[in-house]
């Protein structure tokens, strides 16, 4: 199902945006109707958090009125009616959602959690709905009633604030989706790929041949998401829908990303631009890997090293000295904590130890070779085709971004803190570029598909990838190599790249690695997980050595 023109009536079914206001719209509908109840009370307002009692009683009241189809009643239960009315009016109305029965478990405190058994009917057509969800009672602002805590996943834990629920055809046919062998994916064997699916089967379920079937399901507001399909009253025919992915490497990806919390990889084929994988594990199922805007941090270098290349500045084996700290426009740069200095340091060197102090000295140029706050923007766009807002991936997904930054900024971005935001599809693809010298825009399904225009760039000379490689072989191998604990043990043409990056507010740092080996490339980030080599390359180890 789509939004847009079909997102008021699809099949005959009008669809209801669910309403996700906050406190904000409830203090208005509070001064109207009292919390969600009726207006005016002389009794005593109570303060504090509601006792068990409290909690019990207003859930039940709200548990009985949505059992009954009574949704203003169970709206009023709320801490905001006017949101919360909508959803419940549809999910016995448009949702044709039937023979609801709630069975509440055992309060922690002021949560509720409970199961939802229930009916879907649509046009003669039945099948049961079961679902566990939860809520939480809270204390009226105005009345100092216990009432619920309105948010759209009480309803489903699958809603979002500007979610609709519907019940009808599909405006998309079911797809069977294949990897790049034939072999089907599903979000049931392949979790993170569920996002991806949908977004697939809405975009391009019309150009693969099938029928479309009778579902409830829910619509995201965001056009790209594509549908989230809850219940299939009725299968529609599938068409088959050739992907990019390696189902090897997919499954390596989501073993590896469940070894840490908040962790994302992807992994491309460098001499085609394919994507091989994408895993999250997060618990708010975001897809980071593809949409993320985050620091980097010394992944950048790889771009950065380019830039000094290209610019004639430095060279592999020529002089990046190494000190203990570097100032840049009265901001001071250390390096990480333990960092031997080393004045006689080359590029190579510095860069396969990480050493910050030296990209800052070097970010101004030299006398001869000038840089300015343009040229780590101009190198990220036009040799690696970043941030540019034009790749078409097939879904949706972020280009990174390297804005031409002053003052200290222009050092910190070269580092990749300040002002550049990656995510680990963009930094799989900057390996990618850099091994190949090539930029290939990565897509998950083929352009031809539906005939769109690919993102391009200029590359890099075969001399700077050639050094580029190099020092990235370094890193993954040499004594002193920062990757070379996390690439241990992995055969043929390997390289990597670490970075840890500062989050303002967060005691540690954010996680990330990219590396190569043979012909693919992949990158990961595990927020909070400190330096790259100890979460975030784990997990980039794994995929590589699970192959394409």
């Amino acid at each position: 199902m789509r939004n847009g023109a079909k997102a008021a009536i699809v099949g005959g079914v009008f669809a209801v945006m669910v309403g996700g206001a906050g406190y904000g719209a409830y203090n208005i509908v509070s001064a109207v109707s009292g919390d969600g109840g009726s207006a005016g009370t002389t009794a005593e307002k109570k303060t504090g958090p509601p006792s068990g009692d409290e909690v019990e009683e207003a859930s039940k009241k709200f548990f009985a009125a949505w059992e009954q189809g009574e949704a203003a009643k169970a709206a009023a239960e709320t801490n905001n009616a006017q949101a919360a009315k909508p959803l419940l009016v549809a999910y016995g109305g448009q949702a044709h959602i039937t023979k609801v029965k709630i069975t509440p478990g055992t309060p922690a405190g002021t949560t509720v959690p409970f199961s939802v058994s229930a009916t879907v009917s649509y046009e003669g057509k039945r099948k049961p709905l079961a679902y566990e969800s939860e809520l939480t009672v809270v204390r009226g602002k105005t009345t100092g009633r216990a009432l619920v805590d309105w948010q759209p996943s009480v309803v489903h834990p699958e809603l979002k604030t500007g979610d609709t629920l519907v019940t009808g055809e599909a405006a998309s046919p079911p797809i069977e989706a294949v990897d790049r062998n034939g072999v089907v994916l599903t979000k049931e064997k392949y979790p993170s790929l569920g996002p991806v699916l949908d977004s697939l089967r809405d975009k391009y379920g019309d150009k693969a041949g099938g029928t479309p079937g009778v579902e409830l399901a829910i619509r995201h507001e965001s056009e790209e998401a594509g549908d989230t399909s809850l219940v299939t009253l009725a299968k529609g025919e599938a068409g088959k829908l050739r992907t990019t992915f390696s189902a090897g490497a997919q499954a390596a990806a989501e073993k590896a990303v469940k070894r840490f919390a908040e962790s994302s990889v992807v992994a491309v084929k460098p001499s085609t631009g394919e994507v091989l994988a994408i895993a999250n594990h997060r618990e708010d199922g975001f897809n980071a890997a593809f949409e993320g805007k985050v620091a980097p941090g010394s992944t950048m270098k790889i771009i950065t090293a380019a830039m000094f290349i290209d610019n004639g500045v430095t060279s592999m084996n020529s002089p990046a000295p190494c000190p203990p700290d570097a100032v840049w426009m009265s901001t001071k740069f250390p390096n990480l904590k333990g960092m031997q200095p080393n004045e006689g340091a080359t590029l190579a060197n510095s860069f396969m130890r990480s050493c910050n102090t030296a990209f800052v000295k070097l970010i101004d140029g030299t006398d001869e070779k000038p840089l300015t706050d343009e040229s780590l923007t101009t190198e990220a766009q036009e040799r690696f085709g970043l941030g540019k807002d034009n790749w078409k991936t097939g879904i949706v997904s972020f280009d990174g971004s390297v804005p031409a930054s002053p003052g200290p900024y222009r050092a910190a971005n070269a580092i990749g803190q300040g002002q550049v935001q990656m995510n680990p599809l963009n930094m799989a693809s900057v390996t990618a570029t850099a091994i190949t010298g090539t930029f290939r825009q990565p897509v998950v399904v083929s352009p031809k598909l539906d005939n769109r225009q690919l993102a391009t760039a200029r590359g890099l000379s075969s001399d700077t990838a050639a050094q580029l490689k190099q020092m990235m072989r370094l890193t993954a191998t040499a004594p002193g190599g920062t990757a070379t604990q996390a690439m241990s043990g992995l055969g043929g043409d390997i390289g990597a790249k670490t970075g840890s990056a500062e989050v303002d507010g967060k005691e540690t740092s954010d996680s990330w690695f990219t590396g190569f080996r043979n012909d693919i490339a992949a990158a990961a980030m595990v927020q909070q997980g400190g330096h790259g080599g100890d979460a975030a390359g784990p997990i980039v180890a794994q995929v590589l050595r699970a192959g394409g």
